[in-house]
């Protein structure tokens, strides 16, 4: 039981150091413009990933017990609804921002007037 309190404990430092680091990463690209904007978005995107996988590794220790199947199972249709809910949420922001944007308060006017009825 000491080996395995051990473990444990050695990976969640681990996990920690790793998360600060990757943490301190993106934070100094994004302070200091290290990268072009596409580059660095990229990067962004990377170590978000980065910082995703280590803790599920080191943090929830997703794959080390038995019944790990269920648990990826969960985990992969819960990033699923997560990926469905944020995606339409900013699909929608996106189309009410560029329906709203390229509208003068003139022509919404006439717009609601001819299509709203009001």
């Amino acid at each position: 039981m000491n080996e395995n309190v051990n473990k444990r404990y050695w990976s969640y430092v681990i996990g920690f150091v790793v998360s600060i680091i990757l943490t301190l990463t993106s934070y100094t690209l994004v302070q200091k413009h290290l990268l072009p904007m596409a580059g660095l978005v990229a990067t962004i995107v990377v170590l978000a990933v980065a910082q995703l996988v280590t803790q599920l590794i080191f943090f929830l220790h997703l794959g080390e017990e038995k019944g790990a199947r269920w648990k990826l199972m969960t985990f992969v249709f819960a990033l699923i609804m997560v990926v469905i809910v944020v995606g339409g949420s900013v699909w929608v922001m996106y189309h009410l921002n560029y329906n709203m944007m390229h509208m003068t308060p003139s022509q919404e006017k006439t717009y609601m007037q001819d299509n709203e009825g009001l």
